[in-house]
């Protein structure tokens, strides 16, 4: 068994074969299983992304070079993590710089370009006022229990299914309640396997509790903004996932850049 997590005793690794189902984040066995990897709920303005995407390839370019595009990018929400101004931008321009001089609104270079859905995706995250992060390994506790059943595999992780009923779950719930089922089950499943409860055999349980009860709150708190916003679309994702596997439905990306 791969090590992700120190509290491993409890952590599964799901390698995943099989092709998933049609609501799936499209995971495949061929992904590579990293130390730390993340599940990502990005959050994203979808105003602000809409005006990006609409605007001319090349005045884009122009004004984010110049930091005139900032007013476009949604006031951060405080809890939750996104990548400073300065460094959002030089992803793009970067990226953009690959592609070159275009014709056309962002939108039309990105459907005319391959795997557009990369540029998207970074529009999205330049769109983003936070984004909950948390070790893919440590995903599995916080939607075992959100959703009491057993999560079974990568695929169920992602899928569309699973997430609808987390969001009808987690949505508006008191964050110290669900951080308080989370935080009680992993010491139970800790006990169970015959692991020591005892900060002073193991220095590392209180700050893992924290770390639990932190990323559990965070997670209703994303799920929240999402749905009480009806300018916020939640886009799930995992790192080093293709671009146009992220998202679900009609927010997947391939079908978001070409509707």
């Amino acid at each position: 068994m791969l090590l992700l997590d120190y509290e491993v005793t409890f952590i599964y690794v799901r390698f995943v074969c099989n092709k998933s189902l049609s609501d799936d984040i499209k995971t495949y066995g061929g992904l590579v299983i990293f130390m730390g990897i993340e599940t990502v709920l990005l959050i994203v303005n979808k105003k602000s992304l809409d005006e990006l995407l609409n605007t001319s390839w090349n005045k884009v370019y122009d004004l984010m070079e110049q930091a005139k595009l900032r007013h476009l990018r949604p006031t951060k929400l405080a809890r939750l993590e996104r990548t400073f101004d300065i460094d959002c931008e030089a992803e793009i321009l970067d990226w953009m710089e690959t592609i070159g001089s275009m014709t056309g609104s962002v939108k039309d270079v990105l459907l005319a370009i391959e795997n557009g859905e990369e540029g998207l995706l970074q529009f999205m995250q330049f769109s983003s006022p936070g984004a909950w992060q948390c070790w893919e390994a440590r995903s599995y506790l916080y939607l075992d229990v959100g959703l009491q059943r057993k999560i079974a595999d990568r695929n169920d992780l992602y899928s569309m299914t699973t997430w609808n009923e987390l969001i009808t779950n987690l949505a508006n719930l008191p964050e110290d309640e669900f951080a308080d089922k989370v935080c009680m089950d992993w010491m139970a499943r800790r006990k169970e396997l015959g692991e020591t409860l005892d900060e002073k055999e193991d220095p590392k349980i209180i700050p893992t509790y924290e770390a639990h009860a932190r990323n559990s709150k965070l997670l209703v708190h994303a799920i929240s903004e999402w749905q009480n916003n009806e300018d916020n679309i939640g886009i799930v994702g995992r790192e080093h996932l293709e671009a146009a596997q992220w998202g679900h439905g009609d927010m997947n990306l391939s079908y978001y850049l070409r509707r």
